[in-house]
């Protein structure tokens, strides 16, 4: 058998300067480690690489060198091979639930050390995803900003997108069936704003389900039912004081399957890129990831 190896898929428009850095500090320590790092900018190099049969036994983890779009791919590429994360990214919000720094050094010896954590997987349409799915305005902000992007994306190019959407969205009355949990219903639940959120990690820290637990076979549902800008700069405030799941108009729930659908197509995101449009088919695959992870007590 080959020696242990990792596989570090860099997403070529994320991390410069000090990331880059972080980058090869990474490869460095692994090597100091007895681990042979080998990186990737060609997505089809590593899938060749792992089509080799002794290469894939003695690969210790894939490494996402990116945000958690970089996170997504692997996980959506390779979904029976344990991941690791170099946070470089935008948000990097799978990095901070774990409390992963963008530290070379620190995710070398973490993958040396080799503790691993079990979570659920979110599917929607057929593509998986691990931190959330919304759709609704917050969606269509991410399309916009997709498609104005040119290379790494800093948080201020969202201030356009936002501006966009706050002018032009209508707001389309979303209708959701949920099943299992506490939450399923006979009839559909109808809302303005849907997010199905697998683990407690959305942008800004926004703390839009903050119960949810990333291993317990469920999703925590939140549907905002009020259409508006002004209803929407309302939730937000509530949801900054955490107040938001007492709101009448908001439903709180726990669910193993959704469905979304609009007599309009309306926009979804996962993880904090775009995922088409309605109807959306959301379905979780309980402990089907290993994650490599700090060492210390699971969150």
């Amino acid at each position: 058998m080959s020696a242990p190896w990792v596989a570090i898929q860099r997403n070529p428009t994320s991390g410069a300067g000090l990331q880059r850095a972080e980058l090869l500090h990474l490869v460095t320590h692994l090597r100091r480690l007895g681990i042979r790092p080998r990186l990737y900018s060609q997505r089809e190099r590593l899938r060749q690489r792992l089509e080799i049969a002794n290469e894939r036994q003695s690969l210790v983890c894939l490494v996402a060198a990116g945000g958690d779009g970089t996170v997504g791919d692997l996980v959506n590429r390779f979904p029976d091979l344990p991941v690791a994360v170099l946070p470089l990214g935008t948000e990097n919000l799978l990095a901070g639930y774990l409390k992963i720094p963008g530290n070379g050094r620190f995710v070398a010896e973490m993958i040396a050390a080799g503790c691993c954590r079990t979570i659920d997987v979110g599917v929607v349409n057929g593509r998986r995803f691990l931190l959330m799915v919304t759709a609704g305005i917050d969606a269509d902000i991410v399309h916009k900003m997709q498609a104005r992007r040119r290379g790494h994306i800093r948080k201020w190019n969202y201030l356009q997108p936002i501006l966009d959407t706050l002018r032009s969205y209508r707001y389309p009355k979303l209708r959701i069936s949920a099943e299992g949990g506490d939450l399923s219903v006979d009839q559909p639940l109808s809302g303005r704003l849907v997010v199905v959120a697998n683990l407690p990690a959305y942008a800004m820290g926004l703390p839009l389900a903050a119960s949810a637990e990333g291993s317990d076979g469920l999703f925590d549902l939140r549907v905002f039912r009020r259409r508006s800008a002004f209803q929407m700069l309302r939730y937000l405030y509530k949801v900054l004081l955490r107040q938001h799941e007492t709101l009448a108009d908001v439903v709180s729930g726990r669910v193993e399957r959704v469905r979304i659908t609009c007599e309009t197509p309306v926009p979804i995101q996962c993880d904090g890129d775009p995922a088409g449009f309605t109807p959306a088919e959301i379905s979780i695959l309980p402990g089907a990831l290993k994650l490599i992870v700090p060492n210390g007590p699971a969150r």
